[in-house]
């Protein structure tokens, strides 16, 4: 008798490009952001702050911020709830 295999589970969120935040990013986060996507980390939400949006991050290893023009920080000042 053939054993039966487990399907594969497809733990994939959704994909950057089709998340409501993606679109609402700048060209150069977008740029950030996909080489973070290497290292882990998702796009969680956007934070409008005085006309500037900070995208936010995040992954097991921790948060990362990156700016309107695409500066990256993986130690910001921010707490997640």
């Amino acid at each position: 008798m053939p054993s039966q295999k487990n399907p594969i589970l497809n733990r994939r969120k959704e994909v950057p490009e089709q998340s409501i935040w993606w679109s609402k990013l700048s060209l150069a986060q977008k740029f950030s952001a996909s080489s973070l996507g290497k290292f882990g980390y998702e796009l969680s939400f956007i934070r409008n702050d005085e006309g500037h949006s900070l995208a936010v991050l995040s992954s097991d290893s921790g948060i990362a911020v990156i700016t309107e023009d695409g500066d990256i920080n993986t130690s910001p000042n921010i707490k997640m709830r």
